[in-house]
């Protein structure tokens, strides 16, 4: 064995946690973030070019909220698979193999021309986007010092933001500029299959992961290369690794083991919360074009109050960012989704522009300050044998609210109006609230690497 595999492993999470904030550290964030601003691109562009279609292509609100649901159906699958893909094979394989799938997918969307070829497509995108999004945050979280764990990944959360507001100016500029605006707007999204390769080998894999498949050499030597960024003194060798027994091995250990005595409850509460706000932010965001539209904005100003209402996400992000190491994950998680659910039944009984302006900025700020804290908590609540399975169903069953959302908001505006629809979804931003409370809190505390 050599000196690399036998230093103490043990310490292996010490080690990271004691680290300062490093330009390993940042590159790290940034590629992730980077990956995930071009995901968030990709779902906020179509909520724009669903306004656009439903006009060019004359399709019935049904026609129209299978273009949001089918993508969803493809994340609720990817999702799932991914988290057990990336805890069997890796977390920076799985990061770069979902970044390039829903890349080509979106990118071969421009091309199409019929309805059947968007919907096969869109499910496709939804398979890579899917996986993504968890596999990012768990492989970031295991690099992050606990004292700023939480911190980064609301930071890497924020990366949606940008992407979104990318989208908002896609939406704003290019797709009502010309009959086929809506193909280069997918184009655009074809970003993410070039930067695919980037990630693949530009980007170090989760030395506790590593670790954990018994690959004590590289685990060092990824280790290493951080605390040498930082200018750390090197740990002495000290006999063989100690590596704490697996909470699960095998695909039916790791699922079985999400409902096991020690993880139940929090399983419960977080496939609660992530069911309760992927319905309620999908459902509201995805259409909110297409409602200011049909309220009497004509397209250009409904994409011009949606990237209003799109910025104010920075700020959300950046206040939830400092909370959560302040008040904690499940306080801050909580009283962003209270501030969604108020300003959500404000957002449907607005009146005139700037009172749809306020209120949409009010749920644009709470609502993704609230995702934040929601990828934050996610992966403390596995060890590291199962971390990316639990994160990945938690968020493949919130997809399927998100698959429901985009098809119920129709039949809910024919019955009540935008007022009906918001009381809604304020109702599952409440009901996610009071769930949030049943998580475990890890602020500063070290993840569990079993």
């Amino acid at each position: 064995m050599t000196d690399a595999a036998t230093r103490a492993s043990s310490t292996l999470s010490e080690r990271l946690d004691r680290l300062p904030f490093t330009r390993k550290h940042l590159r790290v964030l940034t590629g992730s973030g980077i990956g995930w601003a071009l995901d968030a691109m990709d779902v906020g562009l179509i909520s724009f070019i669903i306004a656009a279609l439903a006009a060019q292509w004359s399709l019935t609100p049904t026609e129209a909220g299978w273009i949001a649901s089918v993508g969803f159906v493809g994340m609720a699958i990817g999702a799932s698979v991914g988290g057990l893909l990336a805890d069997r094979f890796g977390r920076r394989q799985v990061f770069a193999l979902t970044l390039l799938v829903y890349g080509v997918a979106t990118g071969a969307s421009a091309l199409v021309g019929g309805l059947a070829a968007l919907l096969v497509l869109r499910f496709l995108v939804g398979l890579g986007l899917g996986a993504e999004l968890p596999v990012a945050s768990t492989y970031v979280s295991e690099f992050a010092p606990a004292r700023m764990r939480g911190r980064l990944i609301v930071i890497l959360e924020a990366f949606w933001a940008v992407g979104w507001t990318l989208a908002a100016l896609i939406g704003y500029f290019v797709i009502p500029a010309s009959e086929n605006g809506w193909r280069w707007a997918f184009a655009l999204g074809a970003i993410p299959a070039a930067y695919a390769l980037i990630v693949r080998w530009g980007l170090p894999e989760s030395a506790r992961w590593l670790e954990r498949r018994g690959r004590f050499s590289q685990a060092e030597s990824v280790v290493r290369s951080f605390e040498d960024a930082a200018g750390a003194a090197p740990v002495p060798a000290s006999g063989r690794p100690l590596v704490p027994p697996a909470a699960a091995t095998s695909l039916g250990q790791r699922l079985g083991t999400l409902w096991s005595a020690e993880f139940r409850v929090r399983t419960a509460c977080l496939w609660l919360v992530w069911f309760c706000v992927n319905f309620s932010y999908y459902g509201a965001f995805i259409w909110i074009p297409s409602i200011l539209v049909a309220q009497g904005y004509d397209l250009v100003r409904s994409f011009g109050f949606t990237l209003i209402i799109t910025l104010a996400q920075l700020p959300g992000y950046a206040v939830a960012a400092w909370l959560i190491e302040v008040w904690g994950r499940r306080a801050t998680l909580s009283v962003f989704l209270v501030g969604s659910a108020v300003s959500a039944i404000f957002f449907g009984t607005a009146t005139g522009a700037g009172g749809v302006i306020a209120a949409g900025m009010a749920l644009s700020f709470f609502n993704l300050g609230a995702w934040g804290a929601l990828y934050a908590v996610t992966p403390e609540m596995y060890p590291t044998s199962l971390r990316a399975t639990g994160s990945g169903w938690a968020a493949g069953v919130g997809r399927i609210a998100s698959i429901v959302a985009p098809l119920v908001v129709p039949p809910l505006l024919v019955a009540g109006g935008a007022p009906v629809l918001f009381v809604v979804f304020a109702v599952f931003f409440a009901v996610a609230a009071a769930a949030a409370w049943g998580l475990v809190d890890r602020r500063g505390v070290a993840l569990d690497d079993r």
